[in-house]
């Protein structure tokens, strides 16, 4: 038969079907033209398979890549902009997606509308989000974090504007890198104070301030420096990121033995969007293996570039373990103050206005925040507004040495007793707006901060149907400090897998309640505490009630405990291992459950108590067991490539003449889990 003849019979071009045909078995050859008459009636017969098969391959391709493209439009952080009302045809213009793709989507969600019919926000904002799309609101609208922290930033802005008397302050400056690069033994060799030993795991667990004194080396006076110690866990990004907005220098510290980071590249984000003046701090010179000049040479692929390579960014080599060099970091960023002198000034006469960069509850004195102040001066009794609300006055504010103070100049971080409610991280303290401010209701705020109104679902997947079919561990999470509860939520929020997730019932600052414990028995719950510890009374109705109770002081071992309990949810993972395959050539006995089959080893080689699949024509039959193996009239443990034998299959499968056995091994495996970076 010509192979032409049977493309038309077959419903497909000769090309494809040439191309199609050694994929199953059948290798007629690139550019055959005729077809052996039997061979084309097996093509026939099990065409409907093959096509049914590459109608699989194709839809498991094109989800693939639709999958894929999501993924990455997540990644770049691909936005769209939409109105209250829009087209569909707009609607594909906007995503810039083909127009039938879009329509596919309404239709999975069952909405039924052409190119040129209106659909609304909320249906258009879900598309978007399934397909990958961060979505932002046409009416002055952005999404509600952007819009806060954009509010944040104007308020701060304004309150700095009112400067008429500006004079010279001390620079603050925000220490950025890796995870265990250094930044708190620098700190700790420049304050002179060993804070390193007192911190869980050796990483920094909340952003603090501190200040030193420098000899200027060209004036010889004594000047102060403001650094801001941010955390190096790849949670606290949120902490980063809003440390860098209050700072006017950025160090980057990158360790010489190990180089440039994945934390590190995103320190260098944050530091670019910020627009801060930058010194690299390339630490650990002393040790084996370092290379400064690999470390300059992997900044500069990242667009810092080295003064000494005829850029404008200062690298000092420091040891901040031998106090190395760290007079010349100290006299480098004294330097790169004074030629941003311009912009580093405040007026101290005016009322007090800065970043909260510190929040938490404290057992005796209530609700305590850290503020860095950046303009104006802050006074005992000065009332605490932040948000255009009042949050209390200042009753007593302590320095980074817990010394009492009775005010506090521009560039003085300083930790404040007297707020009612605990302000989060990087809310603008704004002493100028007393006089239209509101008192807080403390009721509600305190509702809003533990999260009781409504249950935070962090399991990473929009789709609410999927989220049912999910197994969800549930978590009631409290922590000590606000800046480390947004972390613990937002590194949750990362995690992403279609069997299992997170979902966090409860949260807030300060000790395990009793209503945290009811809030964890009504949704069959964990209580997890950081840094914090249940009341007695809580401890007392958690036995009562047999609620799990587990407490961290270090966010790796928090995360490390949640991945392990999910892991404990998900399902066993098979793993087959193909051992050889198998021709049969003839059927010697027929018996209930069992068949006793003759073949020759074509591939690998058969082993006894192997599973073994039943192919014919391309199909899988079933599966059985191959119990025994005999050559001639020898029992055999395995017969190799090319040996004819004996077996005895065990499975419900009747076995035919020219039937493919494949011959494997399965094994069960704990599948793993892993956290989004």
């Amino acid at each position: 038969m010509n192979v032409s003849e049977l493309a038309r019979q077959l419903r497909t071009n000769t090309k494809e079907l040439l191309e199609i045909l050694p994929q199953y078995g059948f290798d007629v050859g690139q550019r055959a033209i005729k077809i052996d008459n039997k061979v084309a009636d097996q093509i026939s017969r099990r065409w409907r398979f093959i096509k049914k098969d590459l109608e699989e391959k194709k839809r498991k391709a094109e989800e693939e890549k639709k999958q894929k493209e999501k993924e990455l439009r997540k990644e770049s952080g691909h936005s769209v902009v939409l109105p209250q009302l829009i087209t569909v045809r707009n609607f594909a213009e906007r995503l810039n997606l083909p127009i039938t793709q879009v329509i596919t989507e309404l239709m999975k969600n069952g909405i039924l509308a052409n190119q040129n019919q209106n659909i609304d926000y909320d249906t258009a904002s879900i598309i978007a989000g399934e397909l990958g799309f961060a979505v932002l609101k046409e009416e002055g609208g952005v999404k509600i974090d952007v819009e806060k922290e954009e509010q944040r930033g104007q308020v701060l802005e304004q309150a700095l504007a009112k400067a008429e008397n500006s004079l010279p302050r001390a620079p603050v400056i925000v220490v950025m890198g890796h995870v265990d690069h250094g930044k708190t033994r620098l700190l700790d060799t420049i304050r002179k104070t060993n804070i390193l030993d007192t911190e869980s795991g050796g990483i920094t667990q909340h952003i603090g301030a501190y200040q030193t004194i420098w000899k200027d080396p060209k004036s010889g006076e004594e000047r102060k420096l403001t650094f801001i110690d941010t955390p190096g866990h790849e949670a606290f990004t949120v902490m980063r990121s809003r440390g860098a907005k209050v700072a006017d220098i950025a160090i980057l510290i990158v360790a010489a033995d190990d180089g440039v980071k994945p934390q590190t590249e995103e320190v260098i984000n944050i530091i670019k969007a910020a627009k801060l003046p930058l010194v690299v701090a390339i630490n650990k010179i002393d040790k084996d293996g370092a290379d400064p000049q690999r470390v300059r040479a992997e900044l500069s692929q990242r667009g810092i570039q080295s003064d000494e390579w005829g850029g404008n960014v200062p690298m000092v080599e420091i040891s901040a373990k031998q106090n190395l060099n760290i007079d010349k970091l100290l006299d480098v960023l004294l330097l790169v103050a004074d030629m941003e002198q311009e912009k580093i000034k405040a007026d101290a006469s005016l009322p007090a206005a800065g970043t909260i960069i510190e929040s938490h509850v404290d057992k005796g004195m209530g609700p305590v925040a850290t503020v860095l102040v950046q303009s104006g001066t802050l006074k005992l009794n000065d009332p605490l507004v932040v948000n255009g609300e009042i949050y209390g006055k200042v009753r007593a504010m302590k320095d980074y040495l817990a010394r009492t103070l009775g005010d506090a100049p521009p560039s003085t971080p300083v930790q404040i007793v007297g707020f009612k409610v605990a302000p989060e991280v990087g809310d603008i303290l704004d002493v100028s707006q007393a006089g239209q401010a509101e008192k807080i209701n403390v009721k509600e705020k305190k509702l809003r901060q533990t999260g009781a109104e409504r249950q935070i679902v962090v399991s990473g997947d929009e789709d609410v149907e999927e989220d049912k079919k999910k197994k969800i561990l549930n978590l009631v999470v409290k922590a000590d400090v606000l800046g480390s509860l947004e972390a613990i939520i937002g590194t949750l929020e990362k995690f992403k897998h279609e069997e299992v997730g997170v979902a966090v019932v409860g949260k807030g600052l300060g000790f395990v309640s009793e209503d945290d414990v009811n809030k964890a028995e009504a949704a069959k719950a964990v209580v997890v505490g950081f840094h914090v510890n249940p009341t007695s009374s809580a401890e007392t109705l958690m036995m009562e009630k047999e609620i799990v109770f587990t407490r961290y002081d270090v966010i790796y071992d928090l995360f490390n405990w949640v991945k392990a309990e999910l892991e404990k949810m998900l399902s066993s993972e098979k793993i087959a291992t193909e051992i050889g395959k198998v021709k049969v050539l003839a059927i010697f006995r027929t018996d209930r459950g069992m068949m006793t089959v003759g073949g020759r080893v074509m591939d690998g080689k058969i082993k006894i108590n192997t599973l073994a699949r039943v192919i014919r024509e391309g199909v899988n039959m079933g599966n059985g067991k191959i119990a025994q193996c005999k050559v001639g009239p020898q029992d055999v443990k395995e017969a190799s490539e090319g040996t004819e034998c004996g077996m005895r299959f065990e499975g419900k499968v009747k076995i035919e003449i020219n039937d493919s056995l494949e011959i494997y091994t399965e094994e069960t495996k704990a599948r793993k889990i892993v956290f989004e970076k």
